[in-house]
Formats: structure tokens, sequence, C-alpha cells
């Protein structure tokens, strides 16, 4: 059975867990959100795709999953790729995750949203500054953390790699620049010559230029 994945091409979180099925090999495919259009604020994608009014969600038969993280577990139980060679290695993957989830996707993603997709007159300058601040800092302890690393963690693609990239491949501005990380730059050099993996616009229905 296909695994349907409700994404949107714009969403980083959206992105790890295209990426993780992508990359696993799994039979997949994905189900556009038309987020920008309000679909998630709707009663009825709450009450028939998620309550919490997220994406990305995962259904594969009857079991459906939110959270990016959960869905990328998900994945690598299913398919026995990314979560690690040992208990040792799933903790510090997990460790990973988290600290993305709260201090660099969640950064990048509202940065970004700030600086893209508000009208002109309407992005605060103060609160940008803020995070782009924050985000200097996780993008250092990244690339200090890849320094004579090729991943993450182990010696392969994990969940932490298909987490913490999944705000930096994208083309529009929120204060990142690969030029200035060479570590990070190097890695997502390598994770973008994994077989199988596509760019977030390439792999999800949904980009800025369907609303141009």
């Amino acid at each position: 059975m296909t695994i349907k994945l409700h994404c949107f091409g714009e969403s980083g979180n959206a992105y790890k867990a295209a990426l993780a099925l992508q990359l696993s090999g799994l039979d997949w495919e994905p189900v556009k959100v038309d987020f920008f259009g309000g679909e998630t604020r709707t009663p009825e994608y709450r009450a028939s795709v998620n309550a919490m009014g997220e994406a990305p969600v995962m259904i594969d038969g009857d079991l459906r999953l939110t959270q990016s993280g959960v869905i990328q577990d998900y994945v690598s139980e299913k398919s026995g790729k990314f979560g690690g060679k040992d208990n040792a290695e799933r903790r510090e993957i997990l460790r990973w995750v988290l600290w993305d989830n709260h201090k660099l996707s969640s950064m990048a993603g509202v940065t970004r949203f700030l600086m893209n997709f508000l009208p002109a007159d309407k992005r605060p300058a103060e609160v940008i500054a803020f995070n782009q601040g924050r985000l200097k800092g996780a993008y250092a302890v990244l690339n200090d953390h890849l320094e004579g690393r090729d991943w993450i963690v182990g010696e392969g693609v994990t969940n932490a790699d298909l987490s913490c990239c999944g705000y930096l491949y994208y083309p529009e501005a929120f204060g990142f620049d690969r030029k200035d990380w060479p570590n990070i730059d190097a890695w997502l050099t390598r994770l973008s010559n994994e077989p199988g993996w596509k760019a977030p616009y390439d792999l999800m229905p949904g980009s800025p230029a369907d609303r141009a």
C-alpha cells in the first residue's frame, strides 16, 4: 500500500518527512495541502486530517502520524534506515532531532516566513533580527559539530541529518548563506548527492511560483 504524505513544498518540516520517505525507498506519494489557501485552518482539515491544524501528516493504511520527527521514526522502523546502529546512536539521533526542532528549524521556519511570505510593510524588522541572531548561534553549533565528520551521527545518513537539513536547502533568504558555514555546506552537498535526493520544490507539490 502506498504511503500518503499530506504536505506542501514551502514547508521545511514537511520536507523532513518527505525526504526520509524518498531516501528510504518506501512507496509513497505526496498529497498537496493548500496551506496558503487556509486549508489547515478549516474545521474539515482539523476533523479529518490533523486536529493540530498542521502538516505534514502521514497516512499508511489505518495508521495516521503527525509531526515530522515521529514520521521519520516510523520510516526508520519500516525501512530499517536512518535510525542508528545501536541504542547509543538512536539516543544521539533523538538529541539532534529535538535540538533541531527547538533551536534550528523553529527559528528558520518563522524567520523565512516573516521575510518572504508576509507583505513587505508587515515584516517585523526587530523580530527578524532577533531570530537571525538565534539562528547564527545554531549554525555555529552545527558547523562546529560537523568539523571532521561526514554526518551528524555515525557513519551514514540518519534522521539527525534529515531533520537538521529541513530548511537549509530553501532558496529564500532568511539569514543563512552556505559559504559562511563551510562544514554545513560540505554536509549539505554530501546529502544532496545521495541517490534519490530532491530539493523541496521538486519533491513536494506547491511553491511560491504558484502564487506569483
